[in-house]
């Protein structure tokens, strides 16, 4: 990534760099770029969510809202979201407002009881393992430490998870029982899974006859341009390929509507559905259908969807541009970092030298910018060459965002132009 210096111009660099730096400490700044919160623009486009659903309490097939049952959730919200998340609506739950929750239940559920197609519960089949497509998300890696799952990296590429490496390393481990799949807009490097990735996941060889895909469709509908990026129906491609049950489908109404009030959405096989529904059924005696029937009301079919994220692509597009030309400007042609460009998601993916992110972090959070921590998006926190950042542009203010990626920049130049000192100075030293 970085280029050869003379001396003299990577001397002159450097002290330009911590003139900078001083400058940019001495502001007083208190910027927060750690996670993908929709920003408050972004929740008042729903803000008609909180006056429904008015005096109205039935659903379409005539269910009383406000009463307990429907652990399937309301039909015709499963209708609105069935194509997007490509589930056919009879196979697809509404749930509560987290997708992360399903996840986490479904580990559970998986754990303390029988999948179909397996032998017994995880719990007796300890140790077990998940693979971890890097970079990826810190949330999936928590729930594999909260469980005692052992986390196995596996390379990403610009079609998905390098799927030599999946494909081998499932083929001869009955251990590993699942991965972990952002497919769209991947967080957080804003990768979309080829048709090639997508069937060779579906069709792959395992040793584990309980194998899963938590595949976590976070961003199914979260574009960045005006030519939405499509990806090949996962849960018809196992069904196809002979393992029907292979695939959870995880979606939500979070980062469309309201990120404290949407609605979760499972999908897998009706095998699948039946031993969630089950297991839930002890634990709950019904989603929150009031809330289904304000996002049925308020959104009204597939087209009301789209149409809102139109809305949520008009405020979101220039912050992520604004990244884009700050970071050209500011790093462009250094040799000291390079950038993710998605077309679609929350984040931006910055990579800087091996051996620099975490005092990039460092310095950063000194000048009053708080980004996440470096090695988050690595299991169990280990980024072994400790160079990517992840970059959410979501939540701040448009004015805010370019001080806090001009502060970024800053800070990458101060850290990367060191290093490169260091290594000039050790190579000094060596020769002499």
């Amino acid at each position: 990534m970085t280029t050869e210096l003379s001396t003299d111009t990577l001397t002159g660099l450097l002290e330009q760099a911590r003139q900078d730096y001083q400058g940019l400490a001495g502001r007083g700044l208190s910027l927060d770029l750690t996670r993908g919160k929709p920003a408050p623009e972004q929740l008042d486009l729903s803000e008609d969510l909180l006056s429904l659903p008015g005096g109205r309490h039935t659903s379409a097939d005539g269910t009383d809202v406000r009463n307990y049952g429907g652990l399937q959730g309301l039909p015709e919200l499963r209708e609105i979201f069935a194509g997007m998340l490509q589930v056919p609506a009879g196979q697809l739950l509404a749930a509560g407002n987290s997708s992360l929750e399903l996840m986490h239940d479904c580990l559970v559920h998986a754990l303390l009881s029988v999948l179909p197609g397996a032998d017994s519960r995880w719990v007796e089949q300890e140790p077990i393992a998940f693979l971890c497509p890097v970079p990826g998300y810190d949330r999936h890696f928590a729930l594999c430490e909260r469980f005692g799952i052992n986390m196995i990296p596996v390379p990403m590429t610009a079609e998905g998870p390098d799927m030599e490496v999946v494909e081998r390393l499932v083929a001869e481990n009955p251990a590993i029982k699942g991965i972990w799949c952002v497919p769209k807009y991947s967080n957080p490097d804003g990768v979309c899974y080829s048709d090639a990735t997508v069937a060779r996941l579906a069709s792959m060889g395992t040793a584990a006859s309980d194998f899963r895909i938590f595949w976590d469709n976070a961003y199914a509908a979260h574009h960045l341009t005006d030519q939405p990026v499509e990806i090949a129906d996962l849960l018809a491609a196992c069904a196809e390929a002979g393992n029907p049950d292979r695939a959870f489908v995880f979606g939500s109404s979070s980062k469309i509507t309201l990120g404290g009030a949407g609605v979760a959405f499972f999908g897998a096989s009706p095998a699948n559905v039946q031993w969630l529904l089950g297991n839930n059924a002890k634990r709950s005696i019904g989603p929150d259908k009031v809330n289904q029937l304000r996002h049925v009301m308020f959104l009204r079919d597939a087209d009301g969807v789209r149409a809102h994220m139109e809305r949520q692509l008009a405020l979101l597009q220039p912050k992520f541009e604004a990244v884009a030309r700050i970071l050209d400007a500011q790093l462009g042609g250094t040799g000291l970092a390079t950038w993710t460009s998605p077309k679609g998601g929350y984040f931006v993916t910055l990579e800087v030298p091996d051996g620099c992110a975490k005092e990039v972090v460092r310095r950063a959070a000194e000048a009053g910018i708080v980004l996440t921590p470096a090695g988050a998006t690595h299991p169990y926190g280990d980024d072994s060459r400790d160079a990517v950042i992840r970059i959410a542009p979501s939540y701040p203010g448009l004015a805010e965002l370019e001080q806090a990626i001009e502060g970024l920049a800053v800070c990458v130049r101060l850290v990367g132009y060191e290093q490169q000192t260091r290594r000039v100075l050790s190579g000094q030293n060596l020769a002499l």
